[in-house]
C-alpha cells in the first residue's frame, strides 16, 4: 500500500518512537521493503529464540498500522472526515467556554451532513446541540430535538436497509461462489418484511444503489433485465431532479449509471443504454477523476459491448484491447469480465488464432474462478472455450472440456432449472463428435425449435450470442452475421 515517500516517513516515524539504537524494526522493515530474505537472516542469526522475532514483528506490525491509521485521518479530505473534525472541534469549544464558535462549528458540520445525507453523523451533530443547549437559550430547544427525532427515523430506515442489503449480498456470494440453491425471489421478499423494509421510503443516493443492486443481481440469477424496469423509472426520475453532486454522491451516482445502462443494454436497447455511458463518462471525469479507475474497465465493457451490437464490432475489439493495455491497476474481476467478452468478439470474427491467445491469458483453474469471479461466470468461460475449441477443430480438447464440464456442472445446473444449458451442450456435444450431423435435416429443425424455445423464455442478450455460435452452423452463414440478424428477432424494438 505504501509508495516511496509513505516508507521514508514511516521509517522517519520509527526512528522518532525508538528509545533504544538495537530496536532492530527498521532493519526488519527494510527488509520486508526488498523482500531480501537473507537480509532477514543475517538480522536473526543471534536471536537465541524465534520468540523475539516474533515479538518484534508484532511491534513492528502495530506500529505501522497505527501510522498508516494516522496518515490516512491527515490525508483524508472527505467531507465525512470534516464533519468529524468539527463535531470534535466543537466539543473542544465547549470544554473551553467558546460557546459561540462551538455552535458554529456544529452548525457548519450540520450544513455539510445534510448535502451528503449522511444521517449517522446528522444523529451527533443533533446530540450534542441538546447537550450543550443549556449554553444557547436564544434558540428553542424543542427545534432541535424536532430535527433529532426526523433524522432519528430517516438513520433507522437505512440501518434497516444496511442490514437487509448486507443478508442479500451474503447470499448472493455464497450462490455465486458456493453454488448455493437457494429462491432468492423468496429471500428477498423474507428479507424486506423481516427488516421493515419499505420502498416507497425516501430515496438517498446510497439506498437506491442498494436497492437496483439486488434488483440488477436478481435479474443476472434470472437472466430476465425486464425485471429491472420499474426500479430504472424510479432512478431515472430521482437523478433527473439532481445536481451538483457531493463528493459522496458521486461514488452512488456512477454506479446508478452502471445499472442503468447495463439494464438497457441487456435488454436490446442500445441507443438509450449508450446514452447512460455518456453521462457516466461525464461523471468519471469529475473530482480529478477519482473515481475514474474504480469504473473505466466496466464504462468500456458496456460500451465495448453496445458498439459490437450495433454493427461496429472492430470498434468494440478496439475498445476492449485498450482499455485492458492501458489500465492495469484496475480490478482483476472487471479485467476477467473485459478479456472474456473480447473472446467472444474474436469468436464472432472468426479470429480463432487472437481468441486463442487471450484465453490463454485466463490460465487459472475453473475452481480458482468459481472462487474468485463466481459461478455463472466460471460456466460461461468454460462455455466459451468450448466453443473456441470446436471452431479451432481441436476436437480432443473440446471434447475433454465437454466431459469435464458435465463431470462438475451438470447436477448444479439441473438443480437451479438451467436444463437448457445441459441440452446446449448436449448439441454442442453432437456437433464435436459427428461434424457431418449439422447437415442433416432433423439435427438443423431440432436446433431451430431449441432457439426458438429459448427466445420464448427469458430475453437475455449475451445467452443470444450462445444461441447464435450454433445456429450459425445451421444456417451454414457468419457468428456475427446470424447475432445481428437474432438480435431483431430477439428484440424487434431494436
Amino acid at each position: 500500500m505504501m509508495n516511496e515517500s509513505e516508507k521514508k516517513a514511516f521509517i522517519n516515524y520509527l526512528l522518532k518512537k525508538n528509545k533504544r539504537k538495537d530496536a532492530g524494526n527498521i532493519e526488519l522493515f527494510n527488509s520486508l521493503k526488498t523482500d531480501d530474505i537473507k537480509s532477514k537472516k543475517n538480522i536473526f542469526e543471534d536471536k537465541k529464540s524465534i520468540d523475539a522475532y516474533h515479538a518484534l514483528r508484532k511491534r513492528l506490525y502495530d506500529n505501522m498500522i497505527n501510522f498508516i491509521s494516522i496518515r490516512s485521518f491527515e490525508n483524508d479530505t472527505s467531507e465525512e472526515n470534516t464533519i468529524l473534525r468539527l463535531i470534535v472541534v466543537s466539543r473542544l469549544f465547549f470544554e473551553h467556554k467558546l460557546i459561540k464558535t462551538a455552535f458554529k462549528c456544529l452548525a457548519k458540520a450540520e450544513e455539510i451532513a445534510l448535502n451528503i445525507e449522511h444521517f449517522s453523523l446528522l444523529n451527533e451533530i443533533y446530540l450534542t446541540q441538546v447537550q450543550f443547549a443549556h449554553f444557547n437559550l436564544s434558540e428553542p430547544i424543542e427545534k432541535t430535538i424536532q430535527k433529532f427525532k426526523e433524522n432519528k427515523k430517516q438513520l433507522e430506515y437505512e440501518e434497516q436497509l444496511n442490514l437487509g442489503y448486507a443478508v442479500l449480498r451474503r447470499e448472493l456470494a455464497a450462490i455465486y461462489h458456493e453454488g448455493r440453491i437457494v429462491d432468492f425471489q423468496a429471500l428477498i421478499k423474507n428479507t424486506i418484511e423481516t427488516h421493515g423494509i419499505s420502498l416507497k421510503q425516501g430515496l438517498t443516493f446510497k439506498s437506491l444503489y442498494q436497492i437496483l443492486f439486488i434488483a440488477n443481481e436478481y435479474a443476472s440469477i434470472n437472466n430476465n433485465y425486464a425485471l429491472m424496469q420499474p426500479f430504472v423509472v424510479k432512478s431515472y426520475r430521482f437523478i433527473s431532479k439532481k445536481t451538483d453532486l457531493t463528493e459522496r454522491h458521486l461514488y452512488y451516482h456512477i454506479y446508478i449509471l452502471y445499472f442503468i445502462a447495463n439494464f438497457y443494454f441487456r435488454n436490446g436497447k442500445f441507443t438509450e443504454s449508450l446514452h447512460y455511458l455518456k453521462l457516466m463518462s461525464a461523471e468519471l471525469q469529475k473530482q480529478s477523476g477519482k473515481y475514474y479507475e474504480r469504473f473505466c474497465l466496466r464504462y468500456f465493457l458496456l460500451l465495448a459491448f453496445n458498439k459490437n451490437y450495433v454493427g461496429h464490432p472492430q470498434e468494440a475489439i478496439e475498445i476492449a484491447k485498450k482499455s485492458l493495455s492501458s489500465n492495469k491497476k484496475t480490478d482483476p474481476n472487471d479485467t476477467n469480465d473485459l478479456r472474456l467478452i473480447l473472446i467472444v468478439f474474436y469468436i464472432q470474427q472468426d479470429a480463432g488464432h487472437n481468441a486463442v491467445k487471450e484465453m490463454a491469458k485466463l490460465n487459472h483453474t475453473d475452481s480458482w474462478y468459481e472462487k474468485k469471479m463466481g459461478m455463472d461466470w466460471t460456466i460461461k468461460k468454460c462455455l466459451v472455450e468450448i466453443l473456441l475449441h470446436t471452431q479451432q477443430e481441436n476436437i480432443e480438447l473440446a471434447f475433454s472440456r465437454i466431459k469435464s464440464f458435465k463431470r462438475r456442472y451438470k447436477k448444479y445446473l439441473l438443480t437451479v432449472n438451467e436444463e437448457r444449458v445441459v441440452e446446449y451442450l448436449l448439441f454442442v456435444e453432437q456437433y464435436v463428435v459427428r461434424p457431418e450431423i449439422i447437415q442433416t435435416q432433423k439435427f438443423q429443425r431440432t436446433i431451430e425449435d431449441f432457439i426458438i424455445k429459448a427466445q420464448n423464455g427469458p430475453k437475455d442478450i449475451l445467452i443470444m450470442s450462445f444461441l447464435s455460435w450454433l445456429l450459425a452452423k445451421v444456417r451454414r452463414k457468419t457468428i456475427y452475421e446470424t447475432t445481428l440478424n437474432l438480435i431483431t428477432t430477439y428484440f424487434p424494438a431494436t
